[in-house]
């Protein structure tokens, strides 16, 4: 299926925001994703929060979905849910390496589907900013909402070793670089400085499509 994927259209179904923000008297950044698929609200929850569904096209994932519970993506991010309004939005602490940050994902209905929007926010961490920008995070949620779009259209099981090879692929690098771009406008119209904004968003490209063998630097 992913050999089928025009990187130029996709890249382009999402769009990205970035803002200020401030927890408890710290800085920090907020990225926002929003896309519209071809799905009813209640269809998208369920591939959103179904512990049977998101290994489908995500994660596996364990632990207590209910709200105050503790979840784990294998292999990845854990935290708590903290709230969750079915059908309309939930929100959750993203706990990995150590680092503390926070995803919110509502649903809203549209005239061609449903909209999700997904808003994480991180503490800032100067240099991490000025090296990767907000691609750093952006582009994985860029291929997650890649990988639910797929799931979504054809009702079957992404292949995670497939995708990660696409994602080498050149077609695969020129998504990445059209939402590493794509980050790096939303980070310039939010304040910062263009070419630093491009040149992380260079980065960011390079990062997301070596072998994954290498971590960025904090």
């Amino acid at each position: 299926m992913t050999t089928t994927i025009d990187p130029v259209t996709t890249a382009g179904l999402v769009t990205r925001e970035v803002r200020d923000g401030n927890r408890d008297g710290a800085p920090t950044k907020i990225a926002v994703a929003r896309r519209t698929y071809a799905t009813d609200r209640d269809d998208l929850w369920d591939a959103l929060t179904s512990a049977e569904r998101l290994p489908r096209w995500f994660l596996p994932i364990d632990g207590d979905l209910s709200v105050g519970g503790r979840y784990q993506l294998v292999g990845n991010a854990g935290g708590t849910v903290e709230r969750c309004a079915a059908p309309e939005e939930f929100a959750v602490t993203w706990e990995f390496g150590g680092q503390v940050s926070w995803v919110r994902v509502g649903l809203s209905p549209a005239d061609d589907g449903t909209t999700l929007e997904l808003v994480h926010e991180a503490p800032v961490d100067p240099d991490f900013w000025t090296q990767y920008g907000p691609g750093a995070v952006g582009v994985g949620w860029d291929l997650a909402l890649l990988g639910l779009g797929l799931h979504l259209a054809t009702g079957s099981d992404n292949d995670a070793r497939e995708f990660e090879q696409w994602t080498l692929s050149p077609t695969g690098v020129e998504f990445v670089r059209l939402a590493s771009t794509g980050w790096a406008d939303a980070a310039t119209a939010s304040g910062d400085d263009a070419e630093q904004a491009r040149a992380a968003g260079e980065r960011t490209l390079a990062f997301y499509t070596v072998p994954p063998t290498a971590e960025p630097e904090s």
